[in-house]
């Protein structure tokens, strides 16, 4: 999908891979029953941002996906580090915001941060973007774990006790497998998931 869109729109399109990043033994990858590559990603982008020498990367997070960033602003300020100090952040006063930075710093923008899900997917319909299969059902083998349904993949090993099963389920959001959960459902339209 993502190359289908990069290749139909002309836009040039930069992959950083995690993979990449283990075999330079840049990062190491975690083992384990709750092993996760999210921590990972944060070595690979930091390299991308260095190499392409961005002083801005685009990130879709909602403040209702995870309570640390109902912290953060549509500009984070990231030191030269990529550390983000909160007492550094700038104030975002109406629709100013600061990007005013220095040497080797860079922004982490989240323009749907005060979105929710459901704006996102209003959203999607309403302007008719094209988003990726995955994002609808699909029979798929998943497991239970802690409470969460999680697909059945080879970075994520199955304790003795879990039980794998076809089920028709659905992605909320797409990202790293280790920690993101599908959710049982036959929606397989926009009208389907907004209702």
């Amino acid at each position: 999908f993502r190359d289908l869109l990069a290749k139909e729109t002309g836009v040039p399109i930069i992959v950083a891979s995690v993979q990449e990043s283990i075999d330079e033994g840049k990062v190491v990858e975690e083992t384990g029953y709750n092993a996760s590559r999210n921590r990972l990603q944060t070595v690979t982008l930091l390299d991308a941002i260095e190499k392409h020498k961005f002083n801005c990367a685009m990130g879709g997070g909602r403040r209702d996906e995870e309570k640390a960033r109902a912290k953060e602003r549509f500009f984070s300020h990231r030191d030269e580090f990529g550390q983000w100090d909160p007492k550094n952040q700038r104030p975002e006063l109406w629709n100013i915001f600061n990007g005013r930075m220095g040497m080797g710093e860079h922004f982490r923008v989240f323009p749907i941060s005060n979105w929710t899900e459901m704006d996102v997917w209003q959203y999607i319909l309403l302007e008719e973007i094209a988003i990726p299969s995955l994002y609808f059902s699909h029979e798929r083998e998943v497991f239970l774990r802690d409470g969460v349904l999680y697909a059945k993949t080879p970075f994520m090993p199955i304790r003795d006790t879990e039980k794998v099963e076809k089920k028709i389920v659905r992605f909320r959001t797409i990202g790293d497998a280790t920690c993101t959960g599908a959710v049982e459902s036959k929606a397989n339209s926009l009208t389907d998931i907004i209702r």
